[in-house]
């Protein structure tokens, strides 16, 4: 069976609408988390005022994201272990108060510890949050509502700078009201979630049995089950190196703008592009996306993306990093609800929270190699080479992902939540 199978697939409304009010207190909670994302912006600024060196204050940052990756692992194995619920709870609290603990520390090894663990902590929601969406969510809704999810991610990084800014500014260009009020807000999803999330019992019971992959494991076994899906290594390897691929355009495309001497204008609005089209259109487009079967979207979309990235290979006017940046975002949009959503998909069982944290591990992976990869190969081949390989890499992956995604049939439905199927693709 594939996506396309049924052409009554819901749209954004009904599946937002039909979905359960523990559901819709996820999709709030992701754009609550994503807005912790102005730590990353102002923690280099808030260890620097504090009198250390820039090269300390960089560190405080890598460890933060260093803590992140790991965290999404943490995430998977705690949401299997005690259940979604503890697991998000405990996630968003204690986040929330190792930000106001930064505040404290006047040494630079706490801060150094503060930011690990502020890291691990936010990042543990990540894996959890989207296992219980894809549990109370209907096999035919897994596209849309990983959509939607990654509509409150967009919302939430583009928001997360501006509200920054604003409450730094009202603070007098200090940094107290910034950490508290993330911590407050943190503290407070946590509380949100204890009481509108259903506990782990219920959510075992609301989670509709598939016919799943027999590689994807028994339950047993934690991560160690997940490595023994050799087709799904493989495919977190692929997505790995996609988001290294991906990632180039905030760690390599500044360099080779400043190279060109490219008005820093004209990247600036390449970039703004990509996040408003992404928020504007992935929605409505998803509607039209999801009744694709799910290996040929992505396929498409990276196939798109890799195009977009060579374009950059031309040389750099306003019209090629314009054209090249919204060709990949049209590949963002058409693959990135199917990529997000096939993880919970394949994964559907006992196994489900390991093979999304496995997923996102290794998309935190890319995230944290790739300016050191694209750094290399700039220095190395320089422009004229670096971004037609890097969009051939991405043609490559595209069709590597054709042979690699299998989505395992549906089983007949399930207990209702709330009165709201709760099959699960």
């Amino acid at each position: 069976m594939t996506a396309a199978a049924d052409p009554q697939k819901p749209g954004v409304w009904a599946t937002f609408r039909d979905a359960p009010a523990a559901a819709k207190t996820i999709m709030f909670g992701v754009i609550v988390n994503r807005l912790s994302g102005f730590l990353v912006i102002f923690l280099v600024l808030y260890v620097s005022a504090l009198g250390y060196s820039t090269a300390q204050a960089v560190f405080a940052l890598g460890a933060y994201g260093a803590g992140g990756v790991v965290g999404t692992l943490v995430g998977g194995a705690l949401s299997d272990r005690f259940g979604p619920r503890l697991t998000i709870a405990g996630s968003m609290g204690l986040s929330g108060l190792l930000i106001a603990f930064m505040l404290v520390p006047n040494q630079y090894p706490l801060l150094l510890v503060a930011s690990v663990l502020v890291g691990v902590t936010s990042q543990v929601f990540r894996p959890a949050s989207s296992t219980l969406l894809s549990d109370l969510t209907p096999a035919d809704n897994q596209v849309m509502i990983f959509a939607i999810w990654r509509f409150g991610l967009n919302v939430g990084s583009t928001v997360a700078p501006m509200l920054g800014f604003a409450l730094y500014y009202l603070d007098g260009k200090h940094y107290t009201v910034v950490f508290l009020t993330e911590a407050i807000v943190a503290v407070a999803y946590a509380v949100l979630a204890w009481v509108m999330l259903p506990p782990r019992d219920v959510v075992r019971t609301i989670a509709a049995p598939v016919e799943s992959d027999p590689a994807a494991g028994s339950g047993r076994g934690g991560y160690l089950a997940v490595l023994r899906n050799r087709r799904y290594v493989v495919f977190l390897l692929v997505a790995a190196v996609h988001t290294i691929v991906y990632q180039q355009y905030l760690s390599t495309l500044p360099l080779t703008v400043n190279e060109v001497k490219l008005d820093v204008f004209w990247y600036t609005l390449a970039v703004s592009l990509n996040g408003l089209v992404v928020i504007a259109l992935e929605l409505p487009a998803t509607k039209v996306v999801q009744r694709m079967p799910m290996r040929i979207s992505i396929a498409i979309g990276l196939a798109l993306i890799g195009i977009g990235v060579g374009v950059y290979g031309l040389p750099l006017v306003p019209a090629v990093i314009i054209g090249g940046t919204l060709l990949w975002t049209i590949g963002e949009i058409i693959s990135g609800p199917s990529l997000f959503a096939y993880p919970a998909v394949v994964g559907a069982g006992p196994l489900k929270s390991r093979y999304i944290g496995s997923f996102q591990f290794a998309f935190g992976l890319g995230n944290t190699v790739a300016p050191l990869v694209g750094g290399w190969l700039f220095l190395s081949l320089g422009t004229a080479l670096l971004w037609p390989l890097l969009g051939a890499v991405e043609v490559l992956v595209a069709v590597a992902i054709l042979g690699l995604v299998r989505v395992p049939k549906k089983a007949p439905p399930a207990t209702e939540l709330n009165e709201v199927p709760a099959e699960t693709a």
